[in-house]
């Protein structure tokens, strides 16, 4: 038998090199398109919060989910103006118009990190206007604003926003 007879009675692919570095591109390609697409998500979606404690951040969540839904109900809302450090807070309603509050906290805090929060105890000027003088750094924050009146919380809204210079 000759030496092209046995050749033509094998398999017509032969797997070289090539293949396999197409193998391996499309391998690593898929991985890392996947990585890529799974960080830009977390960059730019709702980067969650930090509890000091889960468990007991859990236990508490029904209670706070109920809060929430009896707060939205109300219509109750509050509308936050920054310009420059001037800083001004109006809570309403709908059809009420201002909404009288004894006392307005808002609490700023990076999507990120720590080091920057700082809470803000707002004076009242009338009736549901809240302001004060503090200086926001650029970029994004959580605002999470609450007003009481009588004790009670009338107001919990929680927003992201972003300063611009």
């Amino acid at each position: 038998m000759s030496r092209n007879a046995s050749l033509s009675n094998g398999k017509g692919f032969v797997f070289t090199g090539w293949h396999m570095i197409g193998v391996l591109v499309l391998f690593f390609g898929t991985i890392i398109s996947v990585n890529v697409y799974m960080a830009y998500n977390a960059v730019t979606s709702w980067s969650g919060l930090v509890a000091q404690n889960t468990y007991v951040a859990s236990q508490q969540f029904n209670g706070k989910a109920a809060e929430a839904r009896a707060l939205a109900a109300s219509g109750v809302v509050g509308t936050l103006l920054i310009d420059g450090s001037d800083i001004r807070f109006e809570i309403s309603h709908p059809d009420d118009g201002l909404v009288a509050a004894d006392e307005l906290v808002l609490a700023f805090k990076r999507p990120v990190g720590e080091h920057q929060d700082f809470e803000l105890d707002l004076v009242p000027v009338s009736k549901g206007v809240f302001t004060t003088q503090h200086e926001v750094l650029p970029g994004e924050w959580i605002v999470d604003a609450s007003a009481t009146r009588d004790g009670k919380r009338i107001l919990h809204q929680v927003e992201r926003i972003s300063v611009r210079r």
